[in-house]
C-alpha cells in the first residue's frame, strides 16, 4: 500500500520587543538564571498583566505579511496545563479569537510553486527554559530558568497542506525571510528565537480522512526538521505497513542519533481547559490602524526577487539568494545605485563576500567593505584596470586594511598587463623555453595551453590581461 505524508507546522517566533508581553521586565537573551523575572511574569499572587502595545503592532505586522485577515475583535484566554518551567499553571494565549486568520505563503520546491495555507497567528508568552543534566531522555534532573517566562512570542500555525520534509524545510526558510524582512523578530534558531514543532501522520493515498499524528519538539534547524520528519514519515510507513497503529504523540528528535523518541501522549485541545483570561480586556482594532501598519511594510522577499529579475536580468536563482535576507538585498541595491553591472554584483555577494562572512562569522551588515566601495573595484575589473583573479587579492586587502581599491592597487603595482607588445614577448619567451607545451598542443592536446598560461601568469605576477594572454598564445602557435 502506498500511502501519503500530511504535514503541518507550528512556528513559535519571539519578538524583538525591548520587554515581555506583560511586564517590563528585559527580553535580551541571556543573564543569569532567574534574574530578567519580576511578581508579573512569574505569577505572583495579585499582579495584573498589562499588554505590550509592541506586541499587538509586530503581530499585525506578521499577519499582513502572510497575507492574513486581521481581526478587528481578538481576546487572550488561559490554556491549562502542568509543568515545572510554567510557574503560573497557565500560559496566557489565543485560542478562538485570534489576532490574524487565514493567510497563506507561496514556497518552490523542484522548480515548482506551491501555496500553503496559514491557519491562524496569535499571540501569547513564552514558558520557561529546563536546563537538563543530560539529553531529555536520559537526565537525571533538570533545573528551572524563569528569565524565558513571558517573552513574547508569535505563533504561526501552517493548514496540513505540505506534503514532504523538503517542502517542510522550504516553507520554515520562507517563514523566516518574512519575519526578518519585517523586523519583528531576530530568528536566531541557536537562541530559540524562532522554534518549530512539527505535526504529521500518513494516510493510503486516495484517502481524504486524515491519519493520526505524531507531534515533534525540540528541533533547533531547518535540516534537522527535514532530518525529524524523513526518520517519521519511515517509522510511520513501517508500522502501517505491518499493521500496526499508529498513536498520537509528543516525539522528540535525537539529533546525535538521528531518530524520533516518545515523550508523552499528545494533549487535545480540550485537554487544556480554554477560557478567556479575565485580567486582560479584549483588544479592539480599528481599520486605520491596520492599513496605517500595511503601509510600513517593506518590499516582501517575492517581491524584491521579482522586482530584481525585472530591473536588472538577474536568473531566478541569482535574485532568489540576493534577497534571502534583507541585508543581502539591501546591499546588492546599494551596489546597483553605485553603477556596478548587476551580473558582477551578484557574483561578487555570492562569491568573495559571502566567503569571507562565512570565514569570519559576520552578518553583511558588518561587512568592512561598503558598498560603494565594491561597486568601484567592480568598475576597475571592467575597465580592464585589474584582472578578475587580481581582484580578489585587491577585495581581501579591502577588506582586512579598509582602503579603496585604486589605493591598494596604486600601492601594489596591480595594474593590469595590457600593452599588447610587451606581452608578445613574454608569450614569445614562455613558448621557446617550452617546447615540449607546443609539441603536446600541436599533437592536439588543448591543455597544454593551459599550461603555457600559467606560466606567462606566473612571469607577469598575475598582472597579465587573460583574454589577451589567450589570443597572443594561439595566434602565436597557430601561426593565424
Amino acid at each position: 500500500m502506498k500511502f501519503e505524508t500530511v504535514i503541518g507546522l507550528e512556528v513559535h517566533t519571539e519578538l524583538k520587543t525591548a520587554s515581555k508581553i506583560f511586564c517590563g521586565c528585559t527580553t535580551e537573551f541571556g543573564g543569569d538564571q532567574n534574574t530578567h523575572v519580576c511578581p508579573v511574569c512569574l505569577g505572583l499572587p495579585g499582579v495584573l498583566p498589562v499588554l505590550n502595545e509592541k506586541v499587538l503592532e509586530f503581530a499585525i505586522r506578521t499577519g499582513l505579511a502572510l497575507n492574513c485577515k486581521i481581526s478587528h475583535y481578538s481576546k487572550f484566554d488561559r490554556k491549562n496545563y502542568y509543568y515545572p518551567d510554567l510557574p503560573k499553571n497557565f500560559q496566557t494565549s489565543q485560542y478562538d479569537l485570534p489576532i490574524c486568520e487565514g493567510g497563506y505563503l507561496d514556497i518552490e520546491v523542484g522548480g515548482e510553486t506551491k501555496r500553503i495555507g496559514i491557519t491562524r497567528v496569535h499571540m501569547e508568552e513564552d514558558a520557561g527554559k529546563l536546563v537538563h543534566s543530560g539529553t531529555i531522555s536520559n537526565s537525571e534532573y533538570a533545573l528551572v530558568d524563569y528569565n524565558r517566562t513571558g517573552v513574547p512570542l508569535l505563533e504561526i500555525v501552517s493548514e496540513p497542506d505540505i506534503r514532504t520534509p523538503e517542502e517542510a524545510k522550504a516553507y520554515l526558510e520562507k517563514i523566516k525571510s518574512i519575519l526578518s524582512y519585517i523586523d519583528v523578530s531576530d530568528c536566531k534558531m541557536e537562541e530559540g528565537s524562532l522554534r518549530c514543532d512539527a505535526n504529521i501522520s500518513l494516510r493510503p493515498v486516495g484517502q481524504e480522512q486524515f491519519g493520526t499524528k505524531a507531534e515533534i519538539k525540540n528541533v533547533n534547524s531547518f535540516k534537522a526538521v527535514q532530518r525529524a520528519l524523513e526518520y517519521e514519515q519511515e517509522r510511520q510507513e513501517e508500522v502501517l505497513s505491518e499493521g500496526g497503529r499508529i498513536i498520537q504523540e509528543t516525539r522528540t528528535w535525537d539529533d546525535s542519533r538521528g531518530v524520533t523518541l516518545s515523550m508523552r501522549n499528545k494533549e487535545q485541545a480540550q485537554d487544556y481547559r480554554y477560557f478567556p483570561e479575565p485580567d486582560l480586556v479584549p483588544i479592539v482594532v480599528d481599520s486605520e490602524q491596520i492599513e496605517a501598519i500595511r503601509r510600513s511594510l517593506p518590499e516582501l522577499p517575492d517581491a524584491r526577487k521579482a522586482r530584481i529579475m525585472k530591473e536588472q536580468g538577474l536568473s531566478a536563482y541569482d535574485a532568489e539568494v540576493i534577497t534571502a535576507t534583507r541585508p543581502m538585498a539591501d546591499y546588492f541595491d546599494a551596489l546597483i545605485a553605485a553603477g556596478a553591472e548587476a551580473k558582477a554584483a551578484a557574483n561578487w555577494l555570492m562569491g568573495e563576500v559571502s566567503k569571507l562572512l562565512n570565514a569570519c562569522s559576520l552578518d553583511i551588515r558588518s561587512c568592512p567593505v561598503p558598498p560603494a566601495n565594491l561597486a568601484e573595484m567592480i568598475a576597475l575589473i571592467e575597465k580592464g584596470t585589474i584582472s578578475g583573479k587580481i581582484a580578489k587579492t585587491v577585495f581581501e586587502a579591502m577588506w582586512n586594511e579598509g582602503k579603496t581599491a585604486p589605493v591598494i592597487v596604486k600601492e601594489q603595482g596591480l595594474v593590469q598587463m595590457s600593452d599588447e607588445g610587451e606581452l608578445g614577448n613574454i608569450v614569445e619567451a614562455v613558448i621557446a623555453a617550452n617546447p615540449q607545451s607546443v609539441a603536446d598542443f600541436n599533437a592536439g592536446k588543448e591543455k597544454a595551453v593551459g599550461f603555457l598560461v600559467g606560466q606567462i601568469m606566473r612571469q607577469t605576477k598575475g598582472r597579465a590581461n587573460p583574454e589577451l594572454v589567450n589570443r597572443l598564445l594561439k595566434e602565436k602557435l597557430t601561426g593565424k
